[in-house]
């Protein structure tokens, strides 16, 4: 489903913010990515989703050589992939239904079929019932809910998340990393950035820890609750 081979990333200061990076991630697992600020976390998400093209190297996405994508196909490669964004990234002066339907918007999905899919996702999250407020009425956590519906709503068969729980206290934490579970167990390839060892514990899977913008041998946690 992602495949790095030797991949680096030389930004143009001269920064090596990832050197000869090789991993697999296999269809429907959930793997978390952790490593310490500046290791390189964000700009392999970037690299995914093509908001960052690799220095060298082959990158493949659910099939698609990454390296020699063309721009004109890069908005049809990213409805493929949901991204959870620790800071939100919500539309203030829109309801929570408007924020969840963007991505919705974008792809040209009639309206009817458009409605069914918000409220499903937003069903999921547990926020059916507040779909018309507004994001800054809403605590931190129900927030990055919305998010995490948005991310969802397009029926990605990936999933990404950069640090989600990072403005979340420990009980918010589990909840919002119990959604991802979730999802992963509906047959979503998840791949969470986090800081995070504590939470790491609780779902006993794959981790590509990172340092200085190399990978250290891949590690899992043994499941605690």
């Amino acid at each position: 489903m992602i495949e790095f081979k030797h991949v680096f990333k030389r930004y143009p200061t001269g920064l090596d913010a990832l050197k000869g990076l090789s991993f697999e991630i296999s269809k429907d697992e959930m793997v978390f990515l952790t490593g310490h600020s500046g290791a390189g976390k964000s700009t392999l998400l970037k690299l995914i989703t093509l908001v960052e093209r690799a220095t060298r190297g082959v990158i493949t996405v659910n099939g698609s050589d990454l390296m020699s994508l063309p721009r004109r196909k890069i908005p049809f490669h990213r409805r493929d992939i949901g991204v959870v964004y620790q800071d939100h990234k919500l539309l203030n002066d829109r309801t929570v239904f408007d924020n969840v339907a963007l991505p919705l918007i974008v792809a040209g999905e009639p309206h009817r079929e458009l409605s069914r899919r918000v409220r499903a996702a937003l069903d999921k999250v547990g926020l059916l019932g507040k779909e018309k407020m507004y994001p800054l009425a809403l605590s931190g956590g129900e927030q990055q809910r919305v998010g995490i519906a948005r991310a969802v709503v397009n029926r990605p068969p990936i999933l990404l998340a950069d640090e989600p729980t990072g403005n979340l206290d420990p009980e918010l934490s589990e909840e919002i990393m119990d959604l991802f579970y979730m999802f992963n167990q509906h047959n979503v390839t998840v791949l969470i950035a986090t800081h995070d060892l504590q939470l790491l514990g609780r779902y006993g899977k794959r981790v590509l820890q990172l340092y200085e913008g190399q990978l250290i041998d891949g590690f899992k946690y043994h499941q605690t609750a």
